[in-house]
């Protein structure tokens, strides 16, 4: 297992790179159809783009908050920021709140990044807004960067009761950082903006800023498997989180997260090792769904939810052993959280609810990006 914990810079160029080469070849083609008229084929373009970029915010950010991705340090920190510049993600508050969500998986009390029950039905509206331009959130995303670059207030798209759990002080060095880098993302896409207007590239905000909000469908049906509809309060990962079956394409977009049961278990794992993992642990996981199957899983543990609020789907699992551990916290954080934090190797379920402002977490960890 110890092999499975190498990092390589070669394998997360591979994949920090390949996919940059994905947005640059889609957003080549849209600034093409749009040269010539075609636009028809800029519809194509734009919507293709977007499917490849809307991978990029909270989950290519995501494999990288962990800091596993490459050996070596300032390139993980690099692409890390520069993903989250492009796509307006706020890692410094995304780290710390992915930190708990590894903590505490589905522990009410100590994760709130994913709060259950979700509502899977596919309704029109939400159809649309996925299926074209996702204009609601593209709102709240600039909203909340904003108020964030100015008042060092969470609001807008980050949940608001969440995000001042976790950062309790104003003062807090990381809720600066964020401030300043929220300050920097505006300031990046507003250049965006000017370049375009001085040098009449009108498509490039269209590709660069608002690409990531354009045809989010894959993506919402991919990552909504994760965790929708399965038990909380409980430590096995295999009954808390959700892997799935994908083809190579949406693998490499997704940077294998379809692996998400093993990322849960071993998330000093990178990325590019989780398959490998998957093979050596099959014998004592669960069934991998497909991703159809998933959401009739989702979408019948939701109905049956409407009459019965306390049920959550049970996956059934080899081996299962009442209180079983699958992992230590440092096996699961990887470089997420402070370094104090992977020398407690308590169980979430054993200790209670999780008291957020007594948190090792606070203390300045930027260096283990």
């Amino acid at each position: 297992m110890r092999e499975l914990t190498a990092k390589s810079d070669a394998k997360g160029l591979f994949y920090a790179v390949g996919h940059l080469l994905l947005l640059v070849a889609t957003g080549s083609l849209v600034f093409l159809s749009f040269s010539r008229s075609m636009w028809w084929a800029l519809a194509v373009a734009l919507w293709v783009h977007g499917i490849v970029y809307s991978f990029v915010p909270g989950l290519v950010t995501h494999e990288l908050s962990h800091g596993t991705v490459f050996k070596t340090r300032w390139l993980n920190a690099f692409f890390l920021r520069f993903y989250s510049l492009i796509s307006m993600v706020s890692f410094h508050h995304y780290k710390r709140s992915h930190t708990f969500h590894h903590i505490y998986t589905l522990f009410p009390e100590g994760d709130r990044e994913a709060e259950l029950p979700v509502d899977p039905t596919l309704r029109f509206v939400w159809l649309i807004r996925i299926l074209t331009f996702d204009v609601l959130l593209f709102v709240r995303v600039i909203w909340g960067t904003l108020v964030l670059a100015i008042t060092g207030k969470f609001k807008g798209w980050f949940k608001v009761e969440w995000s001042e759990a976790i950062f309790p002080e104003k003062e807090d060095k990381d809720r600066q950082k964020a401030m300043a880098f929220a300050r920097w993302t505006l300031l990046f896409h507003a250049s965006i903006l000017a370049i375009a207007v001085v040098f009449e590239l009108w498509m490039l905000p269209v590709v660069v800023t608002l690409g990531s909000f354009v045809a989010t469908w894959w993506r919402t049906l991919v990552g909504m498997t994760m965790h929708v509809g399965l038990r909380d309060n409980v430590a096995d990962f295999r009954k808390c989180a959700r892997s799935v079956r994908i083809d190579p394409i949406s693998r490499f977009l997704y940077w294998n997260m379809n692996y998400h049961i093993e990322h849960h278990m071993y998330g000093a794992i990178p990325c590019y090792n989780l398959p490998k993992l998957s093979a050596e642990i099959a014998w004592d996981m669960p069934e991998p769904r497909t991703i159809g199957s998933a959401w009739r899983e989702m979408y019948q543990t939701w109905r049956r939810q409407q009459l019965e609020p306390e049920y959550q789907f049970d996956t059934p699992v080899p081996n299962e052993q009442p209180g079983a551990e699958f992992s230590t916290l440092a096996a699961s954080l990887g470089d997420l959280g402070a370094e104090t934090l992977t020398d407690n190797q308590n169980n979430p379920a054993e200790d209670g609810p999780i008291d957020l402002h007594d948190s090792p977490l606070f203390s300045d960890h930027d260096h283990k990006e």
